[in-house]
């Protein structure tokens, strides 16, 4: 236990002391934006429910039946991808074209 701590304690020196995350900034920022899409799908899918003997019609209004459900389903289908995210890393391309930054 002790060789792999040394190990990746002798890794970070190497490469810099810079530890790689697996999630970035910008995967956190969009997962909050899915979370907030989905949250919002909720609420315009909730609403008040037939009481009693009278029926309610705005069990069939478009927000809830259509723009609620497809809102949150883009917020579960966004949240994988946001996930899955990963910045382009430039460097490799300078290094081949033998172009270098500015």
């Amino acid at each position: 236990m002790a060789t792999l701590e040394k190990k990746t304690q002798a890794d970070n020196s190497k490469a810099g002391g810079k530890v790689s995350y697996p999630l970035g900034k910008i995967n956190f920022i969009l997962m909050g934006i899915c979370l907030l899409l989905i949250i919002i799908g909720f609420w315009l899918m909730s609403g008040s429910a037939n009481v009693g003997d009278t029926f309610n019609n705005d069990l069939f209004e478009s927000s809830r039946v259509t723009t609620g459900p497809i809102i949150a389903f883009l917020g579960f289908v966004l949240m994988a991808f946001a996930i899955i995210y990963r910045k382009k890393d430039n460097s490799n391309d300078t290094a081949e074209t033998g172009l270098k930054e500015e």
